[in-house]
């Protein structure tokens, strides 16, 4: 793999990360702030709302 081409992979896993982020940010918290902040961690927010996320988020009903 040549440079350019991994330094492109690298560029679309850290947009899909700021994407999931964000997504996740808003919704448990509903704030552009919020979500922007979130999209600075990337990752780490994705991992960390996986880790803490209520049944709510889940999508259970009840």
């Amino acid at each position: 793999m040549n440079v350019l081409a991994a330094s492109q992979v690298t560029v679309s896993t850290l947009t899909l990360g700021s994407v999931l982020a964000v997504v996740c940010s808003w919704e448990r918290n509903r704030s552009i702030l919020w979500a922007v902040i979130a999209s600075l961690f990337s990752w780490f927010y994705v991992i960390y709302f996986a880790l803490t996320r209520r049944d709510s988020e889940r999508g259970r009903r009840g």
